[in-house]
């Protein structure tokens, strides 16, 4: 039987779309056929009343000002509805909590994508009214879009400004300090170069880790269904690599006493610097194949020393 990647990028093989995915390229792929049906036959998505009267959690309601998460609040769903009547776009976030159905999708994806098993991996309903959508931005994670009703008009833009971002950012605020630290700037605008996709029911984009972009529902109320994926980076392999390792030390696990005291920093220094040392002289020992395995199966332990 074909597997559920290959089913969902029909148009492509997998070896292709996976071109893509690495390439941090746009695809889009229409009339997904019987692989979405289990979505779009989903009760609490037949209508946004369906949705309003299933919803047991709370819903984030885009605010006057910036269209994006980053400009929204918590609200009841009662609250919501009149949200939307304003023309505000909403956000039922971590739906596949809530559904067997979309929790199957995420890890389905997560698995064969070859994600790591510590990624973070969710799906989040939006409900965008007519005319309105969500300003410029770039995610920090992978983006899988299903169009559920209404047509929704994407575009998307290579992210020249910043590769692989950790955090994202939306045009017209301000960066978080440390994606400020590895940018040069930002731009005011979304970039000139995006590609528009119209998404109609049944469509399907993959949105790259970083890309620029930004929606809008058009003609008619928009209903879709993001499916997330935050997945450790190499630093964070790395970081993780190292706590372990060195949680085993109990000179490692010392307090780091001093570092803000000029009349003892001597003797932090040369703690410090006896404990780099030490580090300098374990890693290259180290081996990508054990840590990545170890790491997947959750058992990165390391023998106990005082180094």
């Amino acid at each position: 039987m074909e597997d559920f990647l290959s089913q969902l990028i029909h148009s492509k093989t997998k070896s292709e779309f996976l071109d893509s995915y690495k390439a941090n390229e746009p695809v889009v792929v229409h009339k997904l056929g019987d692989i979405a049906k289990e979505l779009i036959e989903l009760p609490f998505l037949q209508s946004l009343e369906s949705l309003f009267n299933f919803w047991p959690k709370t819903v984030d309601g885009y605010q006057p000002g910036i269209a994006d998460e980053v400009n929204s609040k918590t609200t009841s769903v009662s609250e919501a509805r009149e949200l939307f009547k304003q023309g505000r776009g909403l956000i039922f976030n971590d739906a596949d909590t809530e559904s067997e159905v979309l929790k199957k999708w995420v890890n389905q994806l997560i698995a064969e994508l070859g994600l790591s098993s510590l990624t973070y991996g969710r799906s989040l309903i939006y409900a965008i009214p007519a005319g309105a959508g969500t300003d410029a931005h770039f995610d920090q994670n992978i983006n899988f879009v299903f169009q559920i009703k209404g047509v929704k008009k994407w575009k998307v833009a290579p992210n020249t400004h910043v590769i692989n971002p950790m955090t994202r950012h939306t045009i017209g605020t301000e960066p978080d300090p440390e994606l400020a630290s590895y940018t040069e700037g930002m731009p005011e605008a979304m970039p000139s170069d995006a590609t528009e996709y119209t998404l109609t029911p049944g469509s399907f984009l993959f949105v790259p880790r970083g890309a620029w972009h930004s929606t809008e529902a058009s003609g008619e109320d928009s209903l879709s269904i993001s499916f997330t994926f935050t997945a450790p980076t190499w630093i964070d392999m790395l970081t993780t690599a190292l706590r372990v390792r060195f949680s085993q030390s109990s000179v490692w696990r010392e307090t780091a006493n001093f570092v803000n005291s000029q009349e003892h920093l001597e003797d932090a220094i040369e703690t410090f610097d006896a404990l780099l040392q030490s580090l300098a002289s374990d890693v290259p020992h180290w081996r990508a194949e054990d840590i990545i395995g170890a790491m997947e199966q959750h058992e990165l332990t390391m023998p106990d020393d005082e180094a």
